[in-house]
């Protein structure tokens, strides 16, 4: 057996062109252009990259993205200040913070000083508690786009047993409420878990989120199964790979991501879908119906 690719870059394609069509109609029908702040603290090199990609996907999209730059020993209170700010901007529709904050910082805090109605990452309490009743405004952009990839491949949710490999905030433990979300049996596995491949060769779907590479090998992997791997790792000659063993994998998988062009190009464009969708709730509660019949990606995250 060899697995069919679920290619993230072509999902995410289709999914960008539609934002193109609801941002268009924002612009032309109702005279707004969704707008995204960006807020970075520090110098990480990773997360210049992300923000970099994230500012040029809001471009592809037709998005307004503007980026506030801090230095690493700036106070807390200052990040809280101008997210005040941009909260109380009518022309800003998401504020997203880029993660991880210096160490001296309370992430619990700023994240929660941001206004729920413009928490396009879905960090927030008041998302994250959503999550739990099915009824979340903003679902965190990568599990978001995880159930967006299974479903653009046709994979039945519903009634399969589900093993999510890593429990964090971000992607774990919404990933698991989303699957429950939708009638799956879900084990969650984590750093702590004995004997992982007993819980991983039962998963009808595999998702692997752990941040180690070749984390997951072919014996672990039930035939057939529907694997997605979220990890992203560079080894030390520079090369990118998963969580997952992918070649050896990949003979029992039926379905399975790559890495890169898997998931990560997913994880940046619901974070625009997001964003349309704030834009597009703000003209609605004030009186106008601008949704085109909502997103197919929002009506398909099975949240």
């Amino acid at each position: 057996m060899t697995a069919k690719i679920i290619d993230g870059k072509a999902v995410a394609a289709g999914v960008r062109q539609e934002c193109r069509q609801r941002v268009d109609v924002l612009k032309k029908k109702f005279g707004v252009s969704p707008g995204l702040a960006v807020i970075m603290v520090g110098e990480d090199p990773a997360s210049a990259v992300y923000v970099r990609k994230k500012i040029q996907a809001c471009a592809d999209v037709g998005i307004d993205s503007r980026k506030f730059l801090f230095p690493a020993d700036v106070e807390q209170s200052a990040v809280i200040d101008k997210i005040a700010e941009l909260s109380a901007n009518p022309s800003i529709n998401g504020i997203l913070v880029q993660l991880p904050l210096p160490k001296h910082f309370d992430v619990k805090a700023v994240l929660g000083a941001i206004d729920q109605e413009k928490d396009v990452d879905g960090f927030h309490l008041y998302n994250v508690g959503g999550l739990v009743i099915g009824d979340t405004v903003f679902p965190p952009c990568t599990p978001y786009g995880v159930m967006l990839m299974l479903d653009s491949a046709g994979v039945e949710v519903s009634g399969r047993n589900a093993v999510v490999v890593g429990a964090s905030n971000i992607v774990g433990k919404p990933m698991a409420l989303m699957l429950m979300q939708r009638e799956a049996t879900v084990s969650v596995c984590h750093a702590k878990t004995r004997d992982l491949a007993q819980f991983t060769i039962l998963a009808d779907i595999l998702i692997v989120a752990a941040g180690y590479p070749n984390l997951i090998t072919a014996p672990m992997v039930k035939s057939g199964a529907v694997v997605i791997d979220v990890g992203i790792n560079r080894l030390a000659n520079g090369q990118l790979v998963g969580d997952c063993d992918f070649e050896g994998v990949s003979r029992r998988a039926s379905m399975i991501t790559p890495v890169p062009g898997g998931v990560g190009p997913m994880t940046v464009t619901m974070l625009l879908v997001n964003t349309i969708n704030s834009a597009e709730r703000s003209l609605n509660a004030a009186g106008h119906q601008p949704m085109l019949g909502r997103s197919t990606c929002a009506a398909t995250s099975g949240v």
